[in-house]
This record gives C-alpha cells, structure tokens and sequence, in this order.
C-alpha cells in the first residue's frame, strides 16, 4: 500500500487541515491542538452539569462534551446553556449521539458541534453473520444516508460542526461482514458519512478513529489520513480529534493514552485531543496540556531529513516487528527486552550495589533484564568495573552494559554489551578495531540527519559481528524511524536496534511519564525496538515497572491485567471510578487477563470483543457480566458484581490466587 498518511515519516510536520469552527474556538488550520474533555454528570441535572462544565473551562478545557442519549437530554441542552450564560462559561458545548437520531437534530439547536458515531446512528448492533449482495449493500447505504442527511442538512443551515467519531468497538454488523473488525471497517465506516456531507455541501467535520488497542488507534487514523489524501491530493484535509478509548486510569491510563495519541502527533495528524480517563474529567485536562505541548512547540519550528532510501516499516496501517537476528538475547525470537540506564558511576559503588539489590526485591514477579551504566573518563572505567565485581559478588546476575566514548572501549572489555557513543562519523576500519573488543557492540549514534546516515553507512560497513545500533535524537521517534529505514536500505535490516529513553530531570513527573511513553512506545507499535533502555524515572524498581507499563500499552509484552475502562459520561449507570477500583484489587493480579469495565453498552460489547471478561451497566445499581462476546450473568447487584466477576473467572479457569 503506497498511500502517505504523513507529508514526511522522517521528520515532523503537521498535516495541511482546513478550520473548523465550533462556536469561537477554530479546530485545524493554523490554531493550535485544541483540549477536550465530556463531562460525567447526569444530563438530565442542568445545574450539576453546568457546574462541571465551568470546572473543566477553568481548568484549560476548550470545549465540552456532554452526553445525549435521548430526546428529553436535547432538550434539556438548552437549561444547561442558560445555566453556563448565568456563570458567564462561553466554553462551546457537543452533543454526544448514540442510536438516537431524533435527540441529534433537536441537540443540533443548542449546541456548537454534534458528534455521531456511524456505526449505530443508523444501524444497530446485534453481531449478526450476513452475506450482502452488492444490490443489498448499495440499498444499505442508501438507507443510512437517508436517515442522516437530515442533520447534515440541519447544521449546515445552523453553522453547527459535526464530528464523524468512528468507534473499533461499535461498528455495524454492515461493516464488520464486509471490512472485519479493522481499521479498514473503521475508515470504510466514517467516509460513508463523510460522502453525505460533502453531497449536502457541508464541510464543517471533524473525525475520530478511537479504540482501546493503541495500535488499532494508530492505524486508523493513519489509514484515514492517507485516504483523505488521495481524495483530495495536495489540499487542506478534515481535522482529526485524537483519543485512546477506554484508556483506564493511573499510570495505566495515561501510558495507553501517550503512546496512541503522541505516536499520531509525532505523524503531524491531530488537531485537538481528549485524553479518556477513568477520573474525574478536570484530571484529563493537564495530562492533554502536557502531551499537545511539545507538538504546539514544535511546529513553530521547521524541520528537514534526508532520504534514508527505504520506508521505515513494510506496512505502517499494520504491526508487524522488524524480522532481526538475536545479538546477547537481544532480537530474534526474544520478547523486547527491559534495560535500566543507572547513569553515571556511583563513587560508592558498593551502596549503589546495596541499593540495586534492594529494588530488585520490591519488583516482585517483574525481571530486570539488564543495567546499563554511564562511563565517561579512564576513572570512571575502573569503578565500572569494580561495580560489575560487587553486582557479581552479591549474586545478581543481571547483564551489564557500559556506555563509552570511542577512546575508552578497552577499559571496558568484558561487559556484556558496550555501548559506544559516537558523536561523529568514524571510517570503517576504526569502526572494525573498536569491534575487537570480544563482546556485544552497540554503536550509539549521537547525531542528527545527513551526518546520523553517513554515521549508520560506516557502522554497517564496519562488518563487526554481534552489534547493535541506538540513536540518541532531539526526534526520538524520528531517529528510530531513520534507524530502521536506513538499515533496510543498506541490506542491514536484521540489525536489532536500542530504543534509549533518559528522563529529562529539567521535566515534572507526569510530563516526564508521558515523554517516555511516547518516545518508546510509538516506535514499539511500528515494530521498532529491540529492547527498551530506560532510566532516571526513580529508582531502579520504578523505572522497570514504567518499561513494563509501555511494553504492555504498546501490546508487545504482558505484566499484570489488562483493563479496558472507559472515562464514564452521563450515561454511565454507576460510580465507573470507584467501580473500577474496586474491581481491579480483585483481579489485577492476572496478567494476561483483559477486562472490560464499561459503564453502558454504547461500545461495550464491540471493545469486550478484545477482553476476555465484561463487566457492565445494565440499569441503576445493575450489571450484567460478559465471557467474551456472551451475556452470561444479568442483572447482578452492582454491590455482588465484584465477588460475581470472581467466581465467573474461576468458573473458566483463569483465576490465581494472589
């Protein structure tokens, strides 16, 4: 597949889209990323939900999504604007449609933007199995345009915005006979709806391509984008809104949310973003601040790269990883390994030992699977290698790999991996003496664009067996990117490359969280990365923990339970948040369990398709539980789910006791 869904993977540039309006705040064009958030008060109490509106304005959120799921919410739209007008909130408002088309065309009266999902605002979901004729899919479409071209019409004349909001998890059985349930379907889906706008000559749409998988997320998107294009070669697009759905809370949640949205802003697609957790709504909006931050700040900036002469993955709409051969059980047939960079030497190299032995202890069934140590000076040389003695001598056995400039690679012989940063390109015959070292070599190349691939072309000509290649970039994921396409280019492509990621201290916590989220995880989910280095986080117990956490939202690598909970909205059927705590010290011992904890059916039962369990709101205090696709228990007591949950994961063998 030769369409581009980025102007250039080698180097940032954010995609031409036209401006949409919704109310005073322009989405695309020129502006920047645009912050979202919906709110999760009952849409039928104006007051309460005005009042969070006005939290979440307060906070830096530039429009509020409120949920509609029937006529009586749209009309009650209305006392909640009269409410914001009281509280002086001019915050533009959307509605959110599921199912109910006749509550879109009386939402479209008071509010800025509707959003329609088209997977059931025209059909409904019942995972039916259905062969079509052409005849009787054309008669299909037809039918679907018929019911929506009303309130295209509609906001055409009203000057209202529409989003055309594509969810994996609700697309209709039409789609999922024809398509599957890929990320193809998902595009199939929203350009149906696209085609009856632009026939209704209206252009004021924004789309969404959300799934829980980051990886389905990414490729969706991806996929929209190269089609847009192809459509409309060389012109301004459609903007994109960006999200994980169902993304969860904590770390969790934030880790799953960095890697598919920030993997989408380092491709240039996004022009305003929610980040969907499991929290209260005000709490999404600085994580949202901090990830569009270095992208608002990035495109005041030009950036050029050169032609590395091959495409950096065989299919960027599909994962697949880069086929490498295994270098000290690093690629091949080896999961992506965890490293933790511990910087510089500690003089007290025997604490530094004391302490390491103690983090090891507190990570409980998670591996360090390798250190890595700074070494800058013939000083530093020697307590490298006293520290490797005192790491031996306390019987942790846990490859060492130390990280020198050129001149310092025979003070280290023996490591199990030395890692030579190089700051400018070395001939290749240098290149070949330094590999004489007998153990594992990484070339760390410290270098940007044309001088990164004269840097790479010596390193491969070097001919050195059992190497490796890293490349530390102002343009991380960039320069992984470069990395991989250069490699295949130069016949070199089995080469397993480094993914290093050092936290900046200068950062605050969360923002540095989010930093590492994206640099490794949006390389991991194009199949780059043959093992993840990552240090300065905390100590070392932390810094394991957060590789593992990426690995994980990156759907390469499985540590504890995985939970599909999406952010709750008004018509959430019970306290989502509290619930999902609840339900999580129950059962987040399982790795390798997915569970969906959803707070209505709206995609319940699409994204419980990927969980292996389903916990959801079937009216007030009720939940039904789900094995798979199957309704297996109704109408549990909300306060016996949790222990319910329990005995249906015993029932099917999954459960281990804590």
């Amino acid at each position: 597949m030769t369409l581009r869904f980025a102007p250039n993977p080698f180097a940032p540039a954010r995609r031409r889209t036209r401006e949409v309006r919704v109310g005073e705040v322009g989405i695309g064009g020129t502006n920047p990323i645009r912050i979202q958030s919906m709110t999760n008060t009952d849409p039928g109490d104006p007051t309460a939900t005005a009042a969070q509106v006005e939290a979440l304005a307060r906070a830096g959120c530039e429009i509020v999504r409120l949920a509609t799921p029937s006529v009586r919410d749209a009309e009650n739209l209305a006392a909640i604007r009269s409410e914001l007008d009281k509280r002086g909130v001019k915050v533009p408002l959307v509605a959110d449609i599921h199912f109910t088309p006749n509550a879109a065309m009386i939402a479209a009266e008071h509010v800025e933007k509707v959003r329609v999902n088209p997977g059931n605002y025209a059909d409904r979901k019942r995972f039916e199995i259905r062969e079509y004729s052409e005849d009787q899919y054309r008669e299909e479409l037809e039918r679907v345009a018929e019911r929506f071209r009303p309130l295209v019409k509609r906001c055409r004349e009203l000057g209202r915005a529409m989003r055309i909001g594509t969810n994996h998890g609700s697309l209709s059985d039409r789609i999922m006979n024809r398509y599957g349930d890929t990320p193809l379907g998902m595009v199939e889906s929203a350009l149906e709806f696209l085609a009856v706008c632009e026939d209704e000559g209206f252009f004021d749409v924004v789309f969404s391509m959300k799934a829980s998988n980051p990886q389905v997320t990414i490729h969706a998107y991806r996929l929209l984008a190269a089609r847009l294009e192809e459509r409309a070669p060389g012109e301004p697009s459609y903007p994109m809104h960006l999200g994980v759905t169902e993304a969860g809370d904590g770390e969790e949640g934030r880790v799953k949310s960095a890697i598919g949205i920030g993997a989408l802003l380092e491709d240039g697609i996004g022009d305003t973003i929610r980040v969907s957790l499991t929290e209260d709504p005000v709490k999404e909006i600085p994580v949202a601040h901090r990830l569009a931050r270095r992208y608002d700040e990035r495109g005041r900036r030009g950036f050029a790269s050169p032609d590395p002469g091959a495409a950096f993955a065989a299919d960027p709409y599909r994962y697949g990883r880069r086929s490498t051969t295994s270098v000290a059980s690093v690629g091949g047939e080896n999961p992506v390994r965890v490293e933790v960079n511990l910087g510089s030497v500690a003089e007290d190299a025997q604490e530094a030992a004391r302490q390491i032995e103690l983090s090891l202890k507190r990570l409980g069934d998670l591996e360090c699977e390798g250190l890595l140590v700074e070494v800058a000076d013939a000083a530093e040389a020697i307590r490298a290698k006293a520290f490797a003695d005192l790491l031996t001598a306390a019987g942790i056995g846990i490859p060492l790999a130390i990280r020198v400039p050129p001149a310092l690679v025979p003070a280290v012989a023996g490591a199990a991996r030395v890692v030579v940063r190089i700051e400018t390109p070395l001939a290749a015959d240098r290149l070949r003496e330094i590999g004489r070292v007998g153990c594992p070599v990484e070339w760390n190349l410290h270098l940007e664009g044309e001088l990164l691939l004269e840097a790479l072309d010596q390193a491969v000509a070097s001919g050195c067996e059992g190497r490796l290649v890293s490349v530390e970039s102002e343009l991380p994921v960039h320069g992984a990117r470069l990395l991989a396409a250069r490699l295949e280019a130069r016949s070199a492509g089995r080469v397993p490359i480094v993914l290093h990621h050092r936290a900046d201290p200068s950062l605050d916590p969360e923002t540095g969280l989010l930093r590492a989220a994206v640099d490794l995880g949006a390389p991991l989910c194009e199949g780059i990365g043959d093992l993840v280095s990552l240090g300065g986080v905390g100590t070392l117990d932390r810094d394991v923990s957060l590789a593992y956490r990426i690995l994980q939202g990156a759907r390469l690598r499985t540590s504890w339970t995985e939970f599909i909970s999406c952010p709750s909205c008004g018509r959430t059927l019970f306290d989502l948040e509290e619930t999902t705590a609840r339900v999580k010290a129950r059962t987040q011992h399982l790795p390798g369990l997915k569970i969906a904890v959803m707070g209505c059916i709206v995609n319940g039962l699409g994204e419980m398709a990927d969980a292996d369990f389903g916990y959801v709101g079937a009216g007030p205090g009720k939940v039904n539980l789900y094995a798979g696709r199957e309704c297996v228990v109704r109408g549990v007591p909300e306060q016996e789910a949790p222990d319910r949950l329990v005995e249906l994961i015993r029932e099917h063998g999954r459960w281990m006791d804590p």
